[in-house]
């Protein structure tokens, strides 16, 4: 079935650029995932955790910017409270994260 949804659904998530400024290893996840802190700019540093832990190396991830929603509810995970969500494009059981072509401020709205 076809999902379907309105612009003005779409205005009320917000998507913003962010760098990944901190990476650790998430041994109580279920699946192995990595805890992440991102600073978004004027919106202060977020927290979250990310199952990306067969594509990418945590050395390789910091300093990268990266899309999330900053504005969904906090959800617990195991003992974390994560504050956003990355995106990412689903390849099997790899997640591709996305990111702006280029360097951008901290912060920036995706729309």
């Amino acid at each position: 079935m076809e999902k379907i949804t309105t612009f003005v659904d779409f205005t009320k998530v917000d998507l913003r650029v962010g760098t990944i400024i901190e990476v650790n290893d998430f041994d109580e996840a279920r699946k192995p995932a990595f805890q992440l802190k991102i600073d978004f700019g004027a919106l202060g540093i977020k927290k979250t955790s990310a199952q990306i832990t067969t594509r990418y190396q945590k050395e390789a991830l910091i300093n990268r910017q990266i899309v999330a929603v900053v504005n969904f509810p906090k959800k617990q995970i195991a003992n974390f409270m994560s504050e956003c969500l990355l995106l990412g494009a689903v390849d099997g059981k790899d997640v591709i994260l996305l990111n702006p072509e280029r360097k951008i401020k901290n912060g920036t709205v995706v729309s």
